[in-house]
């Protein structure tokens, strides 16, 4: 029975610890301010200009990126540029974080902190595990290779959100 009682309080947690992660502090965040350039926006609207690889809906200003480590902006063209959950799937965090440096003047990333470990631990997308606490950082943290996602996902391919 104590058991039993383990599971549904870790289950709770993270379930808990997910939700607030990603739907309430990542809403906050992005609500927080006008983002200038809002890279790899996916279904969100920053306010400025929203980019992404894909198009997942219509999402105003948007502009397409062919390729996240050269993209088609100007040298400080953004004040503020906002990456959310995007640098735990990429293959190059450091390439692609000195290139939103390169286009903005203020960089915010947004990463799954280390609490939220559905997120961290999502082998299926992720490729990396940020070694923080935190949500929001305006510089990358440490971070390591989380352990077997490229064999998982070169076996079964990475899953990518719609």
């Amino acid at each position: 029975m104590e058991y039993l009682l383990i599971f549904v309080c870790f289950g709770l947690y993270v379930f808990l610890a997910n939700f607030y992660s990603y739907t309430i502090l990542k809403t906050k965040l992005l609500r927080s301010q006008k983002w200038d350039l809002n890279i790899c926006c996916g279904k969100t609207d920053g306010g400025g200009v929203n980019a992404d690889i894909f198009k997942h809906l219509e999402v105003h200003n948007f502009v397409y990126i062919k390729d996240i480590y050269n993209l088609p902006f100007e040298n400080n063209q953004f004040d503020s540029v906002l990456c959310s959950h995007t640098m735990e799937h990429i293959d190059d965090p450091e390439l692609f974080f000195t290139e939103l440096s390169r286009v903005g003047k203020e960089v915010t990333i947004v990463i799954p902190p280390l609490y939220d470990i559905v997120a961290v631990l999502n082998f299926l997308e992720h490729k990396w595990i940020f070694l923080s606490f935190k949500k929001k950082h305006n510089t990358l943290p440490t971070h390591i290779q989380l352990p077997f996602s490229r064999m998982i996902q070169k076996f079964l391919g990475q899953r990518l959100r719609a």
